[in-house]
């Protein structure tokens, strides 16, 4: 079947009612796959705030375990889910031009349908004879090095194929990231970002995609926002800066650049962190997530109010392992709390945590729930009852007010509300007394507050 028509099917096919229980046919000549559940936001550039599975989760382990993640999702009324098509879980999904694996894929979109998500695409990473490897699903070079290499500009038409091939393959897909990061697109000569090379991938893809579904949401560029320190010069934006830091000159200019040059863009989506390049949490810890709302405010500005999304977002630096392990986890919800309310202040609709689960192993901090390995696994954590609380009180659609804190608490306290519902956070290392809507309280170190008006 030709991409015409191809196409002319998958509309047809989301247009019925209720959503299409036929399955369609994609490019690669094969069936659309599984069943697709029409999202409750098809043709909507909002999700809300959910999670992005990585190398493990919970499609994969024990039954008992996958089992019970999948029932805690479903009753907590389903959360947005983002999986990159070729890493973080995924198979090589184009071994040789023109031939599919996406067994694993499958096993994702399926997981995403069965715990009742709305279902997210990042399309990256690229098959390796699209970036100067060898073809052949055996030959897959999956080395850091390798997966952060971008497709050479003239297999830029290759990969928006690939692109279109997946979002023939998942008509209930209506949600598209491209690429991830810039990986691959640093111009070493001017060091700079090569954001003419990214800029023209992502046309190509916005533009395949559009041809597949017109109703199919495509956002970019996924730049990580970096900051540098007060004290540093070099690249240092003169605009764009705070207690927190001041926004790499280079990032902006990528973002610029795109934001100028794009075929268009449904939604926006940007990743970063709260700290600077060097790890710096400025003023502290809390204060720093100010950042994220200034980055919000200043991309909402330039977009001219496109929906933000934080593909990823960072509150606590790594270590060299790349571990986050070095505070409680009370004091690490605290912190995520924090960020996520100044993500909202800064306009942003949708947010993905990174990383639900480690392999093996008990303590998983900041994980969502234990890993799915055993069949005791697939246990809530902490953070899932903050992430996926506040995706149900602060989703798409929700009107936030303001509410009245005690003057003396105001400094120790981050707040967010809506007709319906506030979070406060204490963001001292000690019980306080607070004050919120009327109400008097205490808060215990750290402590999230919820209450319902």
């Amino acid at each position: 079947m030709g991409a015409a028509l191809a196409a002319l099917v998958v509309a047809l096919l989301n247009a019925l009612p209720g959503g299409a229980s036929t399955e369609g046919t994609t490019r690669d000549g094969g069936r659309a796959h599984g069943t697709p559940a029409t999202p409750r936001d098809a043709g909507e550039p909002y999700v809300g705030w959910g999670f992005t599975h990585t190398r493990f989760s919970a499609d994969e382990g024990s039954a008992a375990a996958t089992g019970r993640v999948e029932r805690l999702l479903s009753q907590g009324g389903g959360l947005p889910q983002n999986q990159a098509i070729m890493g973080w879980g995924a198979d090589n999904p184009e071994p040789v031009k023109g031939r599919y694996d996406f067994a694993a894929l499958d096993r994702r979109v399926d997981f995403v349908r069965a715990s009742g998500g709305v279902p997210v695409i990042t399309l990256c990473c690229a098959p390796d004879w699209m970036k100067g490897g060898r073809a052949g699903a055996g030959n897959t070079d999956w080395s850091q090095a390798a997966l952060e290499t971008a497709p050479t500009p003239g297999h830029y038409g290759d990969f928006a194929a690939l692109a279109a091939t997946v979002a023939e393959r998942y008509p209930d897909v209506s949600h598209f990231i491209v690429w991830n990061e810039f990986k691959g697109f640093w111009n070493d000569a001017e060091g700079r970002w090569d954001y003419e090379g990214y800029t023209e991938l992502y046309n190509q893809v916005y533009r395949a995609l559009k041809r597949v579904n017109p109703r199919i949401m495509v956002g970019g560029p996924y730049l990580v926002m970096d900051s540098v320190g007060p004290r540093q010069k070099d690249d240092a934006s003169a605009s764009l800066r705070g207690p927190w830091g001041a926004m790499d000159q280079r990032v902006l200019d990528a973002f610029t650049y795109w934001n100028t040059h794009k075929a268009g863009a449904d939604f926006v989506v940007v990743d970063g962190s709260s700290y600077t390049k060097d790890d710096e949490l400025l003023p502290d810890e809390f204060a720093a997530t100010d950042k994220l709302t200034a980055v919000g405010r200043w991309v909402r500005r330039q977009t001219h109010g496109l929906p933000l999304w934080w593909a990823e977002y960072y509150v606590e630096p790594a270590d060299g392992h790349d571990d986050r392990k070095g505070w409680t986890e009370q004091h690490r919800v605290a912190v995520q709390a924090a960020g996520m309310i100044a993500m909202v202040r800064g306009g942003a609709s949708s947010g993905f945590y990174w990383n639900p689960e480690e392999e093996k192993g008990a303590g998983c901090p900041g994980c969502l729930w234990t890993p799915t390995a055993a069949a005791g696994g697939g246990q809530a954590l902490p953070m899932y009852g903050l992430v996926s609380r506040f995706g149900r009180a602060f989703g798409p659609g929700a009107g936030f007010e303001t509410v009245p804190v005690a003057p003396d608490d105001v400094p120790d306290l981050r707040v967010l509300a809506t007709d319906r519902t506030v979070l406060v956070v204490n963001t001292l290392d000690r019980t306080i007394s607070a004050q919120v809507d009327g109400k008097r309280f205490e808060m215990k170190a750290y402590e999230v507050k919820w209450l319902q008006r």
